[in-house]
């Protein structure tokens, strides 16, 4: 799955665009490398985003096309 939708699926980033927009501006990482809205996103993958002097990282459990909103934090975990 491409890691703009992950990241809207699995309610790290509300919209997608906004996803797109921190992806080109390299505020995402994909296990320690700058990644690109269109990379792709597996099972244990480390995704590491910025917003500011924070930042968030999670390990990806999950790759699922759609989910209910009460199951989105069943996709990942917060290291």
């Amino acid at each position: 799955m491409r890691l703009d939708k992950y990241l809207k699926v699995s309610r790290l980033i509300k919209r997608r665009s906004v996803a797109n927009e921190a992806c080109d501006s390299g505020r995402v990482t994909i296990n320690g490398r700058q990644a690109k809205a269109s990379a792709e996103v597996k099972k244990g993958d480390i995704i590491a985003i910025s917003f500011g002097n924070k930042e968030v990282k999670a390990e990806v459990l999950d790759v699922q096309e759609t989910v209910k909103k009460e199951e989105a934090k069943e996709l990942f975990r917060y290291l």
